[in-house]
């Protein structure tokens, strides 16, 4: 009987929480042959709003699943989460090509955005809601995805990243390159990083996403002026400039700068924080407006 009860709660707990991270093949045009893989909660929204998840340099996309708490708020709100993973480049994004950085020309950026069209596609959802984010080099591929695609996004969230086509010329954006003059901190006037995304997308004169902008203070690997670099070009795109600086926010070590109202552009910068900076689910989910 006992036994007979165990398997009985057995089931009824792998029918209430059967979601799991699951890889998709053939989901379209997939250029550089990099991986899907999603995570669709057991209680999807009607129209389901959609999160691409970009894993940092040497990660998978089954590493940055468990590397953040997304899959728990997917699970409380109904939102699907894409992870896509590149076996590219010492499992580094492609963010330095020409076809990455230009508007459906290829590279891993045309490959993630058929993973999109195949999730509204196949669950319905909110094409007014898809959301990209990423850490390190997934944050560099945030700000690619971000420039190169302003149609698709809504808004993206980068970690510890580097400016839309900061490693443009570069033969590869990975720490072992020769080029690393991105991640030292490259720079350049707002206007030209501006006209970096720009002519990402020549004629593109619809919505840009809005950006949130995260970066430790004390990172040596990709240096803090990489995301005030990042701020500068998307405060340009954006038309914001910025307004004000609160001390104390999401904690105690961070400042955090807004611009215009702060509904389009934040910056946040940790004191003694260093590659890479955490992900604040919480901050990060409000400011794309999936709670509250």
């Amino acid at each position: 009987m006992l036994l007979s009860n165990f398997f009985g709660l057995a089931a009824l707990a792998t029918s209430a929480f059967g979601a799991s991270l699951q890889q998709v093949q053939n989901f379209g045009t997939n250029p550089t042959r990099i991986y899907m893989y999603i995570y669709v909660p057991d209680k999807v929204a009607a129209k389901p709003a959609i999160i691409v998840a970009l894993h940092p340099c040497g990660g998978t996309a089954q590493g940055w699943y468990s590397g953040t708490r997304l899959p728990s708020y997917a699970d409380q709100n109904g939102f699907i989460l894409i992870y896509a993973g590149t076996p590219n480049q010492s499992n580094c994004w492609d963010v330095q090509s020409p076809a990455s950085l230009t508007h459906g020309q290829g590279g891993d950026a045309l490959g993630i955005v058929s993973m999109v069209n195949y999730t509204l596609t196949k669950y319905n959802g909110d094409k007014d809601k898809v959301y990209v984010m990423g850490s390190s080099s997934g944050g560099m591929m945030t700000n690619v995805m971000a420039g190169s695609y302003p149609d698709v996004f809504e808004a993206g969230a980068a970690f510890s990243g580097t400016a839309h086509a900061c490693f443009a010329g570069s033969p590869t954006a990975t720490p072992f390159g020769s080029n690393q003059t991105c991640a030292q901190g490259l720079s350049r006037t707002p206007e030209q990083w501006g006209n970096f995304v720009r002519n990402s997308y020549p004629g593109y004169t619809g919505r840009r996403p809005r950006m949130q902008i995260y970066h430790g203070l004390a990172d040596t690997l990709v240096r803090p002026a990489c995301g005030y670099e990042a701020l500068k070009q998307w405060s340009n795109v954006l038309g914001v400039t910025l307004a004000r600086n609160v001390t104390g926010v999401p904690s105690a070590q961070y400042t955090q700068m807004i611009y215009g109202d702060g509904t389009k552009l934040q910056g946040f910068f940790g004191q003694g924080v260093g590659h890479t900076a955490p992900v604040n689910e919480q901050l990060m989910l409000r400011f794309f407006g999936l709670i509250a």
